[in-house]
């Protein structure tokens, strides 16, 4: 019988290239001699995570339009139209039996041309509000892999699977390892442990926030773990103390999560559907500079169901103080919060949405 083979692409962020490596992990598992092969763009984060994670990868010269008009925009056609033509060619030569998109600028040209060459595509759809490429994709893609409801507004029903994202299985239970996490952190077990995420390359605003709120959160009997992210952590890492680890990015996440009494987050499909799973009391704190304003919707779909607390950028310097200290106080909050968060996770995500792809391998 002939080897199976699969292409992936999804990169740019993190939240793009995990939920790929997992889906990719999940088809190896159930297909040990398949062949996988991942697109990405050639100048993004990918480039260099997927291989680590064992697989191998192709770049395309693309990238997504700017908001303001500039050299970079007048450039796209021509990268689209170059993205089209390698894509042909990778496909062409790997032959593979599924496409899979998980986001990102590569996916769109790799899935639009598979689309062409009538090669079977799922899309997974990662966010509550879909960006404009998957709306594009989704008229042509077999089946669309979502992680929430009502999304037929933007592509056929026929079409959809209401699987969740994919997220690191090691999430799944972590009560049990909170001991363990503790004495990892060097924590101080008599104290709440407040845990900062600002996604893979980090947040500014909520880097200026933490700065700002620092001595009022300690003193309230707290610890922090603050993820700065890479891009800022030379500047934030002077407030590292006792009682304040910075760090640009986090190994152990099932053990920070494990730790942590509270959180304050990003709300990125992938931060979303982890820390549904984890079900620690969040507050969420969306970036209002992407696409569609997708990480409002995403956080308002678990805020509107009481599992999430969301304060937008612009209410940070009037509000956070109170809502957090009250949050900290309120132990009765603390747990609504965590039943409502857990009950809305997704954990078999990734077998489903492998299940999904294994039904369009052509016979």
């Amino acid at each position: 019988m002939a080897k199976h083979k699969f292409i992936l692409s999804g990169g740019g962020t993190g939240g793009h290239i995990y939920p790929a490596i997992a889906i990719a992990n999940e088809l190896k598992k159930r297909f040990p001699d398949a062949e996988f092969l991942f697109v990405g763009a050639q100048d993004k984060m990918e480039m260099q995570k997927v291989p680590q994670a064992g697989y191998a990868i192709k770049g395309l010269w693309i990238s997504g339009l700017q908001r303001q008009i500039n050299f970079k925009n007048a450039m796209f056609p021509f990268k689209l139209i170059d993205s089209l033509w390698k894509s042909r060619k990778i496909i062409k030569d790997f032959n593979p039996d599924v496409v899979i998109g998980t986001g990102g600028f590569a996916s769109g040209p790799l899935l639009q041309m598979a689309n062409i060459m009538n090669i079977p595509t799922v899309i997974q759809e990662q966010n509550s509000f879909p960006g404009i490429t998957n709306k594009l994709l989704g008229k042509k893609a077999h089946t669309i892999c979502v992680a929430y409801e009502n999304l037929e507004r933007f592509f056929v029903k026929e079409k959809l699977r209401l699987t969740g994202n994919p997220v690191r299985q090691d999430l799944i239970d972590i009560s049990s390892k909170r001991a363990e996490a503790i004495t990892y952190f060097k924590l101080d077990a008599t104290k709440k442990t407040l845990l900062v995420l600002g996604g893979s390359l980090g947040s500014r605003r909520i880097n200026q926030l933490i700065e700002s709120e620092l001595e009022s959160i300690l003193s309230q009997n707290v610890q922090v773990i603050w993820q700065c992210g890479k891009l800022y952590f030379e500047e934030y890492k002077q407030y590292n103390s006792a009682h304040v680890q910075v760090v640009s990015f986090i190994e152990k996440m099932d053990y920070v999560y494990a730790a942590a009494d509270v959180i304050i987050s990003r709300a990125g499909a992938s931060s979303v559907s982890e820390l549904c799973i984890v079900g620690k009391p969040v507050v969420f704190i969306p970036s209002p500079n992407v696409a569609e304003d997708h990480q409002t919707k995403n956080a308002k779909a678990i805020v509107d169901k009481q599992g999430a607390i969301l304060l937008k950028e612009n209410e940070l310097d009037t509000l956070f103080a109170l809502v957090f200290k009250e949050l900290l106080l309120d132990v009765s909050k603390q747990k609504q919060l965590s039943e409502n968060c857990k009950a809305l996770a997704m954990p078999n995500a990734t077998h489903e949405i492998a299940d999904e792809i294994v039904k369009l391998i052509r016979k």
